[in-house]
């Protein structure tokens, strides 16, 4: 349902009290005032830089248009009514006057009127800060981000005297994927400075300039690189099953996993090379940049991060080490106040409910501590696919991994490779890398690779045995030595009693 609708059926019920997120403003209130002249409304537009002027051409009492403060706009609000209609009031980045005392209780008393006199106060407003006591009298509807019928509309209409700079067939699905999470004015900008570099519509400056959008949210960042399965050694259970979950025309959205290893085992590639492998971009999200030191804006910012995801969508997402980051959601720990636990909450109705094609990688390198977080809500079915662990890599893919990344390095052929018992693929790329900055044969460079504590390593085998799917061989991961019980009947051998 698009905004002029939502909007029409609030205004129908009488909500006189109406904010709008909008990143767009202005395409906002022309959206607007266009479904207000089919309605009949009358629309009057305040800001602080041009104060007050009407929109639509209705008859009635015209108030003072140089009202530029924003008690008057308020007060010159009655003046819109008309007893046989309706009025709205748009307020164009209302929320940074809502610190005055007298503005706040001019709002209540005018938004409380309105329900009788059909005038509807409407905030336009990127964020969302409501005072307290305004909380209850204002409804939030969102302004969607365009979507791929509205980016091809704006590049159509750029390209209208040149239609051979507009992409057809599968070059225009890839360029509208890629302006994907853009605004309107975003895309229209990174459309037209396409045009004027190459002469025609193209998908890698789209891409840079909507990193630079990304960035700027200071929510995520997006890593564009040319990753793909090839460049990973082993783990072929668990690129089958990306390959099977991502592919095209797949019935289901899949969700994605949470991956479990020791630190170095390639989760993070993984995920990279799963954007790569499926042409997705990998948008990159540091839980720590979602926090807020205001009350109520780490949840926004949740919510704005989620909205930029499922705009991007298809995509990928990388939690890196997800359980630190929700620490403060555990039921021992909560010395952030609860930010953390309204984070998760966020986070896993997300997950649970969302039909987006957003599949989200989060990893690991502490089991316990994924339980903990609500009691290992986040692990359960429904929201992830599965818990997938990593183990050290087997003697055929460290030499998968050792011809990687002596491709890569242009080590010697001949050169003999040191003991590698216990290593990660992390620690052989160490090595290869030593080996040519410190211009020294792979054995002595193994000299300065610093390496995993074994402990820790059996630690983790033996929690997810029997408990995660395997990232190497297909089903559940079982630690070298254990052997998979049946299940069966439970028979009390004991002497019988009777």
């Amino acid at each position: 349902m698009g905004l002029a609708n939502t909007l029409t059926d609030y205004v129908n019920a009488a909500f006189a009290g109406l904010w709008i997120q909008t990143f767009e403003p202005d395409e906002a209130e022309r959206e607007i005032v266009r479904h207000a002249k089919e309605q009949e409304w009358r629309v009057a537009v305040w800001d602080m830089a041009n104060g007050l002027r009407l929109s639509t051409t209705s008859q009635g009492p015209v108030p003072d248009l140089a009202a530029g403060e924003p008690l008057a706009a308020l007060r010159a609000l009655p003046a819109l009514a008309d007893p046989r209609g309706t009025a709205l009031l748009l307020l164009h980045n209302f929320h940074r006057h809502l610190n005055n005392s007298e503005v706040v209780q001019t709002l209540i008393s005018q938004i409380l009127v309105g329900k009788q006199q059909r005038t509807f106060v409407v905030v336009l407003a990127p964020t969302v800060q409501i005072p307290i006591e305004l909380e209850k009298l204002f409804v939030v509807l969102e302004h969607a981000l365009p979507d791929r019928q509205h980016l091809e509309q704006i590049a159509r209409e750029l390209t209208t005297e040149n239609p051979e700079e507009m992409p057809q067939g599968a070059d225009l699905h890839a360029v509208l994927d890629a302006a994907a999470g853009l605004t309107r004015y975003e895309a229209e900008g990174s459309f037209a400075l396409s045009i004027a570099r190459h002469g025609r519509i193209r998908i890698d400056t789209i891409w840079d300039l909507k990193a630079q959008a990304v960035k700027k949210s200071g929510l995520a960042t997006i890593y564009r690189g040319t990753d793909s399965f090839a460049s990973l050694g082993g783990m072929e259970a668990l690129k089958t099953l990306c390959r099977k979950a991502l592919r095209p025309g797949c019935p289901v959205p899949a969700k994605g996993f949470i991956l479990l290893s020791p630190p170095g085992c390639g989760k993070t590639s993984i995920a990279k090379a799963i954007g790569g492998e499926t042409q997705r971009p990998v948008l990159i999200c540091d839980p720590g940049m979602l926090k807020d030191k205001h009350v109520g804006e780490s949840e926004q910012r949740v919510r704005r991060f989620i909205q930029i995801a499922e705009a991007m969508a298809p995509c990928v997402v990388l939690i890196d080490e997800i359980e630190k980051a929700l620490a403060g959601a555990t039921a021992k720990h909560q010395g952030d106040s609860g930010v953390s636990a309204d984070q998760l909450r966020s986070l896993l109705t997300w997950r649970q409910d969302s039909l987006a094609n957003v599949f989200v990688v989060g990893t690991c390198n502490d089991a316990e501590a994924i339980t903990k977080v609500s009691g290992g809500a986040l692990t359960r079915e429904d929201r992830f696919d599965g818990l997938v662990y990593i183990d050290l890599p087997t003697k055929q893919e460290k030499e998968a991994i050792w011809q990687i990344w002596r491709n890569h390095f242009h080590i010697d052929p001949a050169a003999r490779q040191p003991d590698d018992t216990g290593w990660t693929g992390t620690e052989i790329k160490a090595c290869c890398r030593k080996s040519l900055m410190y211009d020294v044969p792979l054995q002595e460079a193994a000299w300065y690779v610093t390496h995993i504590d074994p402990e820790q390593v059996e630690s983790l085998r033996a929690w997810a045995d029997g408990r995660c799917l395997s990232a190497s061989t297909d089903g559940i991961y079982r630690r070298e030595g254990t052997v998979a019980v049946k299940p069966g009947r439970r028979v009390h051998r004991g002497p019988s009693s009777n």
